[in-house]
């Protein structure tokens, strides 16, 4: 699976908890190499904080799961995917808001 989401980018949120853009800083699970950035796909979780959005959420390290990325990968029957939007999680992995918008992959339809 393509990595699309590498430490430091900003992406959109996808769920109704008020938080708009996301920048990630951490992915959980990955040990990393030398001059090599951890990087997420779909289905992945990592650490963000949001940039814009609710005042109550800004400026705290929260878990988000990834459930689209514009990165085309490809799948093992040989189609090409790609989204954008994420959804922010609690450390259990369970949803923060109660609603996600538009379409989730459903690789992480397990996880979210």
């Amino acid at each position: 699976m393509s990595l699309g989401f590498p430490v430091a980018a900003t992406v959109n949120c996808a769920d109704n908890t008020g938080a708009k853009n996301l920048y990630i800083i951490s992915v959980k699970g990955i040990k990393g190499g030398l001059n090599r950035l951890p990087s997420a796909c779909v289905g992945d979780m990592f650490m963000a904080t949001v940039k814009k959005g609710k005042l109550n959420l800004r400026k705290m390290a929260m878990p988000t799961v990834i459930v689209r990325q514009r990165q085309p990968w490809c799948r093992k029957d040989g189609v090409y995917i790609y989204f954008e939007y994420n959804v922010i999680v609690n450390p259990k992995g369970e949803m923060k808001g109660s609603a996600i918008t538009g379409p989730i992959a459903s690789v992480a339809n397990a996880i979210v």
